[in-house]
């Protein structure tokens, strides 16, 4: 190890980072500069923030592996990070959403739910549930940082981990979110060309492109056996339809993450952040730009991984991790990095972790203290962002733990986890607070609970690998699952999504009278929703909404 130059990157990028998160402090004066950066954040800045903040170690690492284990079928989640995480969040929803915060004055994702549905409760739920859940995801993060710091330099798992914690409480809750919008901006930067650099040099190790995936699919019968079983059919070739590895691969690690992204709170937040809609526009050619050397990156090189061990170990990934697939990709960008450009890619794997880990901890902040304690009339004596600086605190603290307790190879899981959780829960309520105007409170409630729960139920006592685990359904009913397959493999979103849904819908219609006290406010929140005027136009008009908001 060159410990010279390691010390050196290291000191020059915790620099630049502390001069970001310093500028951001600087420029952080009130809850709304603290909660969606004053809402001016410029598109450049917002889209690779945004980017950051979406692929996390979790991606490179965790998902990495995951690749390596399925095969280039991940690659059709990329596809849907394009085209649903970056292109419809922001050319189709991003734009709504933006403007309808302006209109209600909304700060956070759970109180634009409630402001639009004119529901404390909503507010309050939607913030509950985001702080019971989102650590989980959050510590997985954590998790990943630290696996590539034990592997690439040796450090101790628990040193890194609580170092990682250490760096992003302190300018978060020092700097708000236009600390994190600076700080996200530049780990993007760091990431991409890391990324790039990582796409190339794995295809160099083994021959280029078509050497490659000959080579790959020429390797078909060293498939272990139990995953043949399964439905593997080599790692150029999607599994087996309808087989316990499709389910898992497609219910799980590509739908739940690529439609669960659109009901993200700590990515629909970015939307709020820009003063008009030409800013999301233009924000979708870098994000889909960013999108695609991240994953599309980290889902060809997994595969190939396989490839490269075969020839140089003779082993397939899988072998060499020791059957955790979290560490697969760290050894393998160990085995194929240049000593000097391994410590900047230590960086570019840091610097995800720490993008992802701050917008989760800022939106659990914000959630404890905006969303719950101050929808349930707690004060403080300095007020809202006081408590938010509390969450932040309480948010660290709870991910630090989880990371201890999740056990290995759970990465990928983990983020499906909580990406197919959140679909399930907020994107009906959502779809519907943005485009259906006769969408009542009730059928929003409804539709949140519902979808929460079917989800949960889904987890505990269907989805065979949450439900032995945890032994509640071993418990209560003597078996692991209460149904046979495939509903141990289905991801509980694939049915938890469309009977919250259908809820929203079906009780809206029943209630329909609830609407007629509130179309006032209903009128309110669509306000130029949906209209592409200029940025002239669209200040005047928010100008408007605030003087009508406070007087």
């Amino acid at each position: 190890m060159n410990l010279p130059l390691l010390i050196g990157i290291v000191i020059a990028y915790l620099l630049i980072m502390s001069g970001l998160a310093y500028l951001g402090n600087k420029q952080t004066r009130t809850a709304e500069d603290y909660l969606v950066a004053g809402r001016r954040a410029h598109p450049v800045v917002m889209a690779l923030s945004y980017g950051a903040t979406f692929i996390s170690t979790s991606a490179i690492i965790g998902f990495g592996g995951a690749a390596a284990l399925y095969g280039f079928g991940m690659l059709w989640l990329a596809f849907l990070n394009i085209f649903v995480g970056i292109f419809v969040a922001f050319a189709a929803f991003g734009v709504r959403l933006r403007r309808m915060a302006s209109n209600l004055g909304a700060t956070t994702f759970p109180t634009l739910l409630g402001e639009r549905y004119q529901s404390r409760w909503i507010t309050a739920f939607s913030g509950l549930m985001i702080f019971l859940f989102m650590p989980a995801y959050t510590s997985i993060v954590l998790i990943g940082g630290g696996r590539f710091l034990q592997e690439t330099l040796k450090v101790d798992f628990n040193v890194g981990l609580m170092l990682l914690a250490l760096i992003v409480g302190l300018y978060v809750v020092t700097g708000g979110l236009k600390a994190v919008l600076y700080t996200d901006a530049f780990c993007a930067l760091v990431m991409m060309v890391g990324m790039v650099f990582l796409l190339f040099k794995s295809y160099f190790v083994v021959g280029g492109v078509l050497n490659g995936h000959e080579g790959l699919s020429a390797m078909r019968d060293l498939v272990p056996a139990d995953l043949v079983e399964q439905g593997h059919r080599g790692w150029t070739a999607m599994p087996e339809f309808g087989s316990p590895l499709w389910w898992t691969l497609v219910s799980t690690l590509i739908m739940g993450v690529g439609i669960g992204v659109l009901a993200q709170p700590q990515l629909a937040m970015r939307s709020m952040t820009v003063r008009d809609n030409r800013s999301l526009y233009r924000a979708v050619l870098i994000g889909g730009v960013f999108m695609f050397f991240m994953t599309g990156t980290a889902f060809m090189a997994g595969p190939l991984s396989n490839l490269y061990f075969h020839e140089t170990r003779g082993e397939i990934a899988v072998d060499v991790a020791g059957g955790n697939i979290d560490l697969i990709m760290p050894i393998f960008i160990n085995q194929i990095m240049p000593e000097w450009f391994l410590y900047l890619f230590t960086l570019a794997l840091l610097s995800a972790a720490i993008s992802t880990i701050s917008s989760l901890i800022h939106v659990q902040g914000a959630a404890f203290g905006e969303d719950i304690l101050k929808t349930l009339g707690v004060k403080s004596g300095k007020g809202s962002l006081n408590l938010s600086k509390m969450g932040v605190l309480v948010g660290v603290v709870a991910a630090v733990i989880l990371a201890y307790i999740l056990p290995g190879s759970v990465i990928a899981q983990a983020t499906a986890f909580w990406f197919g959780i959140c679909a399930a829960g907020f994107l009906p309520a959502l779809v519907g607070a943005l485009y259906w105007r006769n969408a009542t409170r009730a059928g929003a409630s409804a539709s949140i609970v519902t979808g929460f729960a079917v989800s949960i139920f889904g987890f505990l006592f269907l989805h065979q690998k949450e439900a032995a685990a945890i032994g509640l359904s071993e418990a209560l009913f003597g078996k692991e699952t209460l149904l046979p397959y495939p509903w141990t493999h289905v991801d509980p979103l694939v049915y938890a999504l469309p009977v919250a849904a259908a809820v929203l819908v079906g009780v809206s219609r029943m209630t329909r009278s609830s609407l007629a006290p509130v179309r006032k406010q209903i009128q309110r929140s669509f306000a130029g929703v949906g209209k592409n005027g200029s940025a002239a136009t669209e200040s005047r008009d928010a100008a408007d909404v605030t003087c009508r908001r406070r007087g």
